[in-house]
């Protein structure tokens, strides 16, 4: 059993270095703002949004019907399709696949349900090569590191380190960091095992239930040399994937991208029906928890997911705090209402990484009520049991403090008071957890209730009843 997760300690050294952290931050809000002017140049942008979330509402309420519809469609095109249940089966399934054939190395382009279902140590251990092909995912690879952001895997770095991880790993002299230099290297490397790799696998974009298609979206075009260089292709796709028909698929091209990255349009979207002439073409459809997330009223929008990554791109928290403190296979916000359906215990913590400033669902693509989502899933950890004692006292305290309102007043003057007479250096210091990266607003002088007595006599010269006054007079019998 995984160990539980503790956000605020996990980032802790992502924090600690303010200049990577401080990076890490503008590097997100620059992919931000370029969504940002995509956005604003596709004056049907909310309609394609809406668009997106009622189709996506739609195939899930008849998934049963356009996943058998699929698996026919597949299937008369030559391809096998594969049914599993868990990450377990779908693990057990590829490398069948794999020992039938007698494949010993493979390539696999950008797959979150791989990551999700731990597929290159599992198919490591049973002896099988598995080189990751998407630069990123090569970075961390040999780093033994896990990716960070599900489209920028390896945004945690810098040019520096990819550098020494090439220093290290694939001769190259040290020092080197120029860019252009670094992806020469990646890409005469990465050439040799597409060359001598037997099978090659693809994570999916989208499924067209009315063709039989998968679709796979890349940068890079890794996907494609993947798929068309070894005679076995084997795509893995969460059930969530599927969308009924083919003219559906541009609504999606057309967000993705935007919300992604700022491209109108990745440079790779490639539909693969049926294996090529003398090859295999396997897909394997993977539940892994994904029908109870159906099932449940409050947090099935979640599956609309299209992994575009926009949501941790504006988020706050993310940002500033990096993808490995979230230690799941999504991070982020998106990540954060997934998790705890996996494992409710062991990332209870995940939730309250939010400010619940509500910018993840502004961007969400599809229209995922993403920090409403979170905020329920606060309310059903503390249902379950599994918030820490300090938050459950704080939380107690904070409800009494806030059903009377003459201590409340009481203690907002003192509050008030004491943030002004306290010395920084008290407030701002390591035994001071809370104030890392964090600086309080100047404490006012007044409550808000005065301020807006103040300002309402002000307007009104004729007496007037103060809202304290009339709260008093409005609770007695």
């Amino acid at each position: 059993m995984s160990a539980t997760v503790h956000h605020p300690e996990a980032a802790k050294e992502f924090v600690a270095n303010s200049e990577r952290m401080q990076w890490h931050d503008m590097a997100l809000w620059f992919v931000r703002n370029k969504r940002d002017l995509q956005a604003a140049k596709t004056p049907e942008w909310e309609y394609l949004r809406e668009l997106a979330a009622e189709i996506k509402a739609h195939t899930q309420a008849n998934l049963d019907v356009y996943l058998e519809e699929f698996e026919r469609q597949a299937a008369a095109r030559g391809a096998v399709v594969h049914w599993a249940a868990d990450a377990a089966e779908h693990n057990e399934i590829v490398l069948g696949i794999l020992q039938k054939n007698g494949v010993q190395r493979i390539v696999k382009s950008k797959s979150m349900l791989t990551e999700e279902c731990h597929l290159n140590p599992f198919l490591e251990a049973h002896g099988v090569e598995v080189i990751d092909s998407d630069l990123g995912e090569r970075i961390i690879q040999m780093r033994n590191e896990p990716p960070s952001h599900i489209v920028l895997p390896a945004i945690h770095l810098k040019k520096e380190d990819v550098g020494n991880t090439f220093h290290q790993h694939l001769g190259i002299p040290p020092h080197i960091s120029d860019p252009k230099v670094l992806t020469e290297v990646a890409r005469g490397h990465l050439r040799r095992k597409f060359l001598d790799a037997q099978a090659g696998i693809t994570g999916v974009n989208f499924a067209i239930a009315e063709t039989g298609a998968v679709v796979v979206c890349t940068n890079e075009g890794n996907a494609d040399l993947g798929a068309s260089l070894p005679p076995i292709h084997i795509a893995c796709m969460g059930i969530e994937k599927l969308i009924a028909r083919q003219e559906d698929l541009g609504v999606f091209t057309r967000l993705l991208a935007r919300s992604a990255t700022g491209q109108p349009i990745t440079t790779y979207t490639s539909h693969f029906q049926g294996p090529k002439p003398g090859g295999q073409f396997h897909i394997v459809l993977v539940d892994n928890g994904r029908t109870g997330i159906r099932d449940s009223d409050q947090f099935r929008e979640a599956l609309n997911c299209i992994r575009c990554g926009a949501c941790m791109n504006t988020c706050p928290v993310y940002r500033r705090s990096g993808g490995h403190s979230y230690a799941a296979v999504v991070p982020g916000p998106i990540g954060s209402v997934l998790s705890p359906a996996a494992d409710a215990k062991q990332h209870h913590s995940l939730p309250f990484a939010c400010s619940l400033c509500g910018s993840c669902t502004d961007v969400c693509p599809v229209k995922i009520p993403l920090h409403h989502q979170l905020l329920a899933w606060r309310q059903e950890i503390a249902r379950l049991g599994h918030l820490p004692a300090s938050k459950r006292l704080s939380m107690k305290a904070a409800s009494f403090l806030f059903s009377h309102p003459r201590l409340y007043s009481i203690v907002g003057s003192l509050g008030r008071l004491a943030l002004r007479m306290t010395p920084r250096w008290l407030l701002y210091n390591r035994l001071n957890p809370w104030g890392i990266e964090r600086e309080m607003p100047p404490a006012p002088r007044a409550s808000f209730r005065k301020w807006y007595d103040r300002e309402r006599a002000r307007q009104n010269p004729l007496p007037v009843v103060s809202s304290s006054s009339q709260q008093n007079m409005e609770t007695q019998p």
